[in-house]
């Protein structure tokens, strides 16, 4: 697999995971809304409980990395099918100029 197709998957996988994680965190925001009745705790807030600042982080965090991860693995499969290969391995990409 050439560098073309490495740098165009990351490129892909990239947008992808900007996308996921702006859906991610409005999905997770709107379900604490939903479930607690109130806005998400901002943790820096002093007046913020620390256990509801963790709790927030740790739905916050989980949301977006399962999101991501799944929408990795849709990526993959779909890179997949289209192009024929299996994705480029993880790593650094070498360009020579």
């Amino acid at each position: 697999m050439g560098a073309s197709e490495k740098l165009l998957w990351k490129l892909y996988v990239g947008v992808i995971g900007a996308v996921t994680t702006i859906v991610a965190k409005q999905a997770v925001t709107t379900s604490w809304k939903i479930v607690t009745g109130g806005k998400p705790p901002k943790p820096t807030d002093l007046a913020t409980p620390t256990g509801e600042a963790v709790t927030w982080a740790l739905a916050s965090g989980l949301g977006v990395g399962v999101s991501q991860l799944l929408a990795k693995r849709l990526a993959a499969k779909r890179w997949s099918d289209a192009v024929g290969q299996h994705v480029p391995p993880g790593g650094k990409l070498k360009l020579k100029i």
